[in-house]
């Protein structure tokens, strides 16, 4: 018995050194045929390997660094420098309306990817307003904006690795208001704002094919982030997307309804909003986790950061004394100083922690505001 226990224990020790292996998965993905089958071809392969690289825990953000090359109807793609190493389509069928494609990729995830060793980011939401109205005429889809961000907030929460989101807020984001913004991110305990626009909704009748009326619908969307430490526009895009619109022009549509979101111009409105996380992750799933210290009590602090964020019970942290200031411009400027403080995590909640310092002699120079960062585990 003693003998079997020690070769277990070996094996466990030799599986948790061991680098994360490269596996084959083979999955089918699917999306329905819009503009072209060339298109529907590109947009049922990012899906395949979009639920193959969530499956594998590898890095959705490198999806992005791949879509690119997915345009070219390739039978095979091979790529160094990412988890993702070979693509190779094994079987293409077109079937009701929609294209799908069977695909064999290899991947192989990192245990140093940066999902996995931050903790997730807070996010808070603002609503996607219709830029003109005038644009939701047809079908009466004024509601749009306010489903839309529905839809955005719950495919953040369901398949984001490395954000969760912390609410929508009815406030409108204005840039041109730093202040304000960072205001609304802390009392959110939010990392970044994340606000956008319906830009365009317009449709056009293709009266050529089959002799009756076709309407192609446009559905145009803006996204901006915002750092919520300082009020900072970090990124913005803009994404179009162009589908069938299957209803008669009299209809009333309810955009709450599983018709609209099960046609094609719904589901070209659930890619824009996938294709938006994606961007996410590609730009800000690398940048550090901060999060704050919100109390202090003796040698113990409390931070606002919990289970929902990744936070588990012996987490060691560094903490970060908070030095913010504003320029002579008016510009704030987000400054932090090193110390020599770690602490360890002791309780963990919903969403915030309890934390104890290691180093009690020190504790009394904690503040609420100073922030702290992760330490890297020996096995994760």
């Amino acid at each position: 018995m003693r003998k079997k226990t020690s070769a277990l224990l070996l094996s466990l020790c030799s599986l948790l050194s061991a680098p994360l292996q490269a596996s084959w998965y083979e999955i089918t993905g699917n999306a329905i045929i819009l503009e072209s089958e060339s298109l529907a071809r590109q947009n049922a392969l990012e899906d395949a390997v979009f639920q193959a690289t969530s499956y594998a825990g590898a890095d959705i953000a490198n999806i992005g660094l791949i879509k690119p090359y997915l345009e070219d109807g390739k039978k095979d793609y091979h790529f160094s420098g990412n988890e993702i190493r070979h693509i190779s389509v094994t079987k293409t069928e077109k079937k009701g309306g929609k294209y799908y494609l069977t695909a064999r990729i290899e991947i192989a995830p990192s245990a140093k990817n940066c999902h996995r060793t931050q903790y997730k980011k807070g996010l808070l939401l603002g609503e996607f307003a219709i830029a003109y109205p005038q644009h939701a005429a047809l079908g009466s889809i004024y509601q749009l904006g306010d489903d839309f961000t529905q839809l955005f907030n719950r495919q953040l929460n369901k398949n984001s690795q490395s954000f969760v989101t912390a609410g929508i807020t009815p406030f409108p984001v204005n840039p041109g208001q730093p202040d304000s913004l960072t205001m609304m991110a802390e009392d959110n305990d939010a990392q970044y704002i994340v606000s956008g626009e319906i830009t365009d909704l317009t449709s056009t009748v293709d009266n050529q094919i089959l002799r009756t009326d076709k309407i192609n619908r446009q559905f145009a969307a803006t996204l901006m982030i915002i750092d919520g430490k300082t009020g900072e526009i970090l990124m913005q895009n803009n994404y179009r997307e162009v589908a069938n619109w299957p209803f008669s022009r009299t209809s009333l549509v309810d955009t709450k309804s599983a018709r609209f979101w099960q046609s094609g111009y719904g589901q070209a409105i659930v890619r824009v909003s996938r294709n938006m996380m994606l961007d996410l992750e590609s730009t800000l799933s690398c940048r550090t986790s901060l999060p704050e210290v919100v109390s202090t009590r003796g040698n113990a602090v409390q931070i606002n950061v919990g289970r929902i964020h990744g936070v588990r019970a012996g987490d060691q942290l560094a903490l970060w004394h908070s030095a913010g200031f504003i320029d002579q411009n008016g510009i704030p400027r987000n400054r932090m100083v090193q110390t020599n403080i770690t602490l360890t995590v002791d309780r963990v909640y919903e969403k915030s922690s309890e934390l104890v310092v290691r180093q009690p002699e020190l504790a009394a120079s904690i503040q609420p505001g100073d922030l702290l960062t992760k330490q890297l585990r020996t096995f994760d």
